[in-house]
């Protein structure tokens, strides 16, 4: 194990942090409420999901066996609807948007789930689930259609914090006068004409919203897991009605998910996110402006639980804080290319670098703090350019050992963050090669005075995103 910290956790059950306690010794069991893909993956979207990777990184690097469950909503009013609108099946769309998901999530660096279930793959055990609720006495059947009856138990609201009176009023729910409660959500909905519908005992019909994220977290982790994790807009309805159903049919008030975490939401100008203020942005837009792991770097310099505003002045301050620490990164890995001689130049950096280290993990292991945990990465990033200098401007013999050390420890803290892992966008290897070319032709140039070409190749080379380092040990490219 890395750290021997105790990980504590913000549980939005009891409001409080709480000392993390595993169901199973050694293993977590994470799930996270996915997408429903009718349209583009949103910032908002985002969010969640790189907060998950992260947390899923770090107990990994802690010795945990973590199994990672992440659903897909592809039965869906809004999935119907866009089918309807575009003249394709609603599988179509679903595919489509899911795609769409990949390719966005990639670019953020997000490591895969162990299992992407989806409703449509879920039926039997959606069905399973939802008569053993009519048997236990807690859903009722109206002409194909069930209910879940709230005021069958007696815990409801226990993790927003609001009684069922106050619930009521305000709350958005479907208007049928035929339920007993007008808080009891569907289950099951009978079929209606244009829509998908699957056999039932109660008819053709298919899932409500909050029956599948029970259903599938059950059937791959189990009737009690660790975390179950999204944004704060799910806390109710949606997971106070899979707490309801889930400790229902389970007949157990204890059991289903021990930790509830839940992220803020991300802000324009300190105003939600929200396609009817017309101030949202999709993955792939702010993509176009900004690379992946810039975007991803931004959302992480926040605490999950505080508000995240969205600005385009924010994203390039991230952009300038990641080139720091691509700088420290570029710097250390040029000096470990040679050979180290005798000496202890870097055992002052490799004790800092450990120290930032250590606190690194007790930041994450506070509430998962990646903001204060940053902190410690630009320290040690710092520590790094300094002895970096030694070497290069003023002499120091190189102390290879101890600064591999270092930046074995660097690159732990990175790793967990999710950065600097050089995926695929560094190039092709011709591109590399041709601006190698460039480079040399530019430092022959300079040799012999032509400062007019080599201010032209690094002009070239500017506008193509390639920024040239000149040190005393040459020059040195990386991409902006």
């Amino acid at each position: 194990m890395a750290s021997e910290n105790k990980i504590s956790v913000f549980n939005t059950m009891s409001r409080q942090k709480e000392e993390f306690k595993p169901v199973n010794e050694g293993k977590v069991g994470i799930y996270v409420c996915g997408v429903t893909p009718y349209n583009e993956p949103h910032i908002g979207n985002a969010r969640p999901f790189v907060t998950w990777d992260t947390i899923r990184r770090f107990f990994k690097k802690c010795g945990y066996d973590v199994r990672y469950i992440q659903n897909f909503t592809d039965v869906d009013d809004k999935i119907i609807r866009a089918s309807h609108e575009q003249h394709v099946t609603w599988k179509d769309i679903a595919d489509k948007y899911i795609d769409a998901y990949f390719k966005g999530m990639d670019a953020l660096n997000i490591r895969h789930a162990d299992v992407y279930p989806r409703v449509s793959e879920t039926i039997p055990e959606i069905q399973e689930m939802v008569a053993g609720l009519i048997d236990k006495g807690y859903a009722y059947e109206l002409d194909g259609d069930v209910y879940y009856s709230v005021e069958k138990f007696n815990g409801y609201g226990k993790l927003s914090g609001r009684s069922l009176d106050d619930m009521m009023a305000g709350a958005r729910v479907e208007v049928d006068e035929r339920k007993k409660n007008p808080m009891d959500f569907a289950l099951w909905k009978s079929a209606k004409p244009g829509e998908p519908s699957w056999d039932s005992p109660w008819g053709k019909g298919r899932p409500g919203w909050h029956i599948e994220c029970s259903t599938m977290s059950l059937k791959y982790l189990g009737k009690t897991f660790d975390f179950h994790g999204g944004g704060s807009d799910l806390i109710f309805p949606h997971h106070e009605n899979e707490i309801a159903q889930s400790q229902a049919y389970l007949g157990d008030a204890h059991s289903f998910a021990r930790y509830w975490v839940h992220n803020g939401f991300i802000t324009i100008h300190e105003q939600k996110m929200s396609k009817s203020l017309h101030n949202f942005f999709t993955v792939n837009e702010i993509l176009e402006k900004y690379p992946g792991e810039v975007v991803r770097f931004f959302i992480l310099q926040t605490h999950y639980r505080s508000p995240l505003d969205f600005s385009d002045e924010r994203l390039r301050d991230a952009a300038a804080g990641l080139a720091r620490l691509k700088t420290a990164n570029d710097n250390a890995n040029e000096l470990l290319k040679n050979e180290g001689g005798e000496g202890e130049s870097a055992a002052e950096l490799k004790k800092t670098t450990h120290e930032a280290h250590e606190k690194f993990y007790e930041a994450m292991a506070d509430d998962f703090n990646t903001a204060l945990a940053i902190s410690y990465l630009f320290e040690a990033a710092k520590n790094m350019n300094v002895y970096y200098n030694d070497i290069v401007n003023k002499g120091a013999a190189l102390d290879r050992e101890n600064l591999a050390a270092a930046k074995a420890d660097f690159d732990d803290m990175a790793e967990i963050i999710g950065i600097l892992e050089d995926k695929a966008e560094s190039g092709s290897s011709d591109e590399d090669a041709k601006i190698d070319a460039l480079v040399n032709e530019r430092l022959a140039a300079r040799k012999a005075k032509n400062w007019a070409r080599a201010d032209e190749i690094r002009d070239m080379l500017k506008a193509q995103g390639i920024v040239l380092e000149d040190s005393a040990s040459g020059t040195r490219w990386k991409r902006a």
